[in-house]
């Protein structure tokens, strides 16, 4: 199960750095005095910015879409195909892409870009900001098969931010059924919003239940507490702690990437 993470990332323990995009075309905060244009720039500095700090892989988000949909439209699709279409041939490391929160969006732009890997909430019921969340994972990896993206890895997110699991179930119980009825490539352990720290207490009750399945810390790393999570997690998603001043909504610092991933450096070797 862990041979697939360094064929695709080169490294053990990978970090992969999030390049939000900002509000597309319909959505509420899109900028139609800047348009198109400006964000795809503000992309390329971001991607840029991460790529020389030296993270391992990238991951294109619709961060900006706020309130967020479960099935987006398909101008969201479209635009996120036409920024990547763009930076491609500046993308220097393994890339994937989330369409927040539609998998199968997620898959089909994952197809379209040629993305290595998708993450998502495939799996379960919640009660959640956006309104009840439901998933349907047979009809997305049919879907997926369809299409002919079996290479496409699928990052299982099974702590979503802003919602909760309707059902008494504990996180190791979920961990386990998601791994026995749906192969995961990988499950990713959230905080409570973006940026809130992944509970190492979760992470590990997860790794317990899951030894033989990647396990990412998908929330919340940072300098401070980067070798407490790779300790456990397989790995880390990063967004928040990239940027200036560790705020999400600002750019991504390069330096505070380096520094990171310095450290990162070290804890592997």
């Amino acid at each position: 199960m862990y041979t697939w993470i360094k064929e695709v990332f080169g490294v053990s323990k990978p970090i992969i750095g999030m390049c939000h995009l900002r509000a597309l075309p319909g959505d509420p905060q899109y900028d139609r005095g800047h348009g198109m244009e400006w964000v795809l720039d503000q992309a390329r500095i971001d991607l840029s910015a991460l790529q020389d700090g030296g993270v391992d892989a990238v991951m294109f988000s619709n961060e900006y879409s706020l309130p967020y949909l479960t099935r987006v439209e398909t101008i969201t699709v479209a635009s996120m195909a036409a920024i990547l279409g763009e930076l491609k041939r500046e993308i220097r490391i393994p890339y994937g892409v989330n369409v927040l929160w539609d998998p199968a969006a997620s898959i089909d732009l994952a197809m379209a870009t040629n993305a290595q890997f998708v993450r998502e909430i495939f799996t379960g019921v919640y009660a959640s900001d956006f309104g009840l969340w439901n998933t349907n994972i047979g009809e997305v990896v049919r879907h997926q098969h369809a299409i002919g993206g079996e290479r496409i890895r699928l990052f299982f997110n099974i702590v979503p931010e802003s919602a909760a699991y309707l059902g008494n179930r504990q996180i190791a119980d979920i961990a386990r059924s998601t791994v026995f009825n749906n192969r995961p490539d990988a499950l990713c352990v959230s905080g409570l919003i973006a940026g809130a720290e992944t509970s190492t207490q979760t992470l590990r009750q997860v790794k317990d239940a899951v030894p033989e399945t990647p396990v990412f810390a998908n929330t919340g790393v940072r300098i401070e507490n980067v070798a407490e999570q790779l300790a456990i997690a397989d790995g880390a998603v990063i967004g928040t702690s990239f940027k200036r001043n560790g705020a999400i909504w600002n750019p991504v610092d390069s330096a505070r990437v380096k520094t990171l991933m310095d450290k990162v450096k070290a804890i592997r070797s």
